[in-house]
């Protein structure tokens, strides 16, 4: 049993601190002018509101994902960090709301939930079992009372045993974690479906939930790095979050990175090799015109890019070198997103709208609002963990 740690810095974020405030201002005020979008272009309101959605929403996932994958190893290296990915996790429950634009907007979104254009075309006649409105609007508050709950209780384990000190809480949050690691995969992958790749419902791949879960993860390191980095610069957990702890995120950064690339390409590969004309499409239109750029974007700054940088041992600690990573990298998952979605909108090229940033700046606002509000109530590390006496000990090696 690991002993109880001594700790130097101070573990409560400032419960004074205007933080959660101003940015819910920048957020609601990036909304309302969103809303004008509305009434200015209805289409492109919807589509810009769908890939800001998606991008906050994924990270959220991701951080669910890593705190129960994190229980079910027993892992030591992550607690120190853990609290940050819990408080993403806790607030999908309220999150949900900000899915209700896109039940609004579902026949501007998505040309299957237009009865004359099923009944004009095979393919869609035979997907609609699936891909009907009622059962979209069913699923859709299936994924997120399932997400809703487990971060929830993942979240509450974590702050009980803060406050009882008990121990045997760690096993509860296994026993949730288990069953709850498949749960989760399956609805991460069928919300990508409904969100992303039924923009175009004669397209398939079997693989794009699990690219969907990449391109998330991936950006999830990037927010992790740069959250702990602006609370270090900020006076807090200087001496409990250590070089180790940093390098341990730069390596995930790069494993992830890694585990992008391999998916990416797999599921171009098989669609390529396959030559199957519905499904080839999909990537035709957006290796043409101006859509190429960000294609090729993707595979350099994305891809080629980080992995060569955070390839050196040194690198993958740097602060500079991994803050500038970070932001490269959720800069082009935005912009993946976008590549994934607005063809559908924009067949021709690349339009962006002022809509695109508005809805960004929005709803980014009310994501990290939500975040800094519940992370303020209570300790910043989960300072009761039998775990975190080994997890503070851990030393970075040459």
């Amino acid at each position: 049993m690991s002993h109880q740690p001594t700790i130097t810095d101070n573990l409560q974020f400032s419960a004074d601190s205007k933080l959660p405030q101003i940015l819910f201002g920048i957020g609601i005020i990036g909304l309302l002018i969103s809303a004008y979008g509305y009434f200015a272009d209805a289409n492109q309101f919807f589509f810009s509101y769908l890939v800001s959605f998606t991008f906050f929403t994924g990270i959220s996932l991701a951080s669910v994902f890593m705190v129960m994958f994190h229980h079910i190893t027993k892992s030591k290296w992550g607690v120190v960090i853990r609290r940050i990915p819990e408080t993403f996790g806790a607030n999908l429950g309220v999150w949900a709301f900000f899915a209700i634009p896109i039940l609004l907007g579902i026949h501007n979104l998505y040309h299957w939930s237009h009865e004359d254009a099923v009944a004009a075309d095979k393919i869609l006649k035979g997907k609609s079992a699936y891909l009907n409105t009622p059962f979209f609007i069913v699923r859709q508050i299936l994924y997120f009372m399932i997400w809703g709950f487990i971060g929830h209780k993942l979240y509450k384990a974590s702050i009980d045993m803060d406050i009882t000190g008990d121990w045997g809480i760690s096993s509860l949050m296994r026993r949730v974690s288990a069953p709850a690691i498949p749960l989760f995969g399956l609805s991460i992958a069928f919300a990508s479906f409904d969100w992303l790749m039924s923009l175009d419902p004669h397209w398939f791949s079997t693989m794009f939930g699990v690219y969907f879960f990449a391109i998330s993860f991936q950006s999830f390191w990037a927010v992790m790095i740069l959250m702990v980095f602006f609370l270090q610069r900020n006076g807090y957990l200087k001496n409990t979050i250590g070089k180790v702890h940093v390098y341990d995120m730069g390596a995930w950064l790069f494993a992830f990175t890694v585990f992008y690339a391999y998916i990416a390409f797999a599921q171009f590969l098989l669609i390529y090799y396959a030559n199957l004309p519905e499904e080839t499409l999909w990537f035709y239109h957006r290796l043409e015109g101006s859509w190429k750029f960000i294609a090729y974007g993707l595979l350099l700054l994305r891809f080629a890019l980080p992995f060569l940088v955070l390839l050196n041992r040194e690198q993958k600690h740097g602060r500079k070198v991994l803050t500038y990573v970070s932001v490269l990298v959720l800069i082009m998952h935005f912009l993946e997103i976008y590549w994934i979605a607005m063809p559908t909108l924009s067949a021709h090229g690349i339009h962006f709208s002022w809509i695109d940033f508005s809805t960004l700046i929005g709803l980014g606002g009310i994501f990290f609002g939500m975040f800094f509000q519940r992370f303020k109530q209570n300790s910043m590390i989960p300072e009761k963990d039998p775990k975190l006496g080994a997890c503070l000990e851990k030393s970075y090696h040459q």
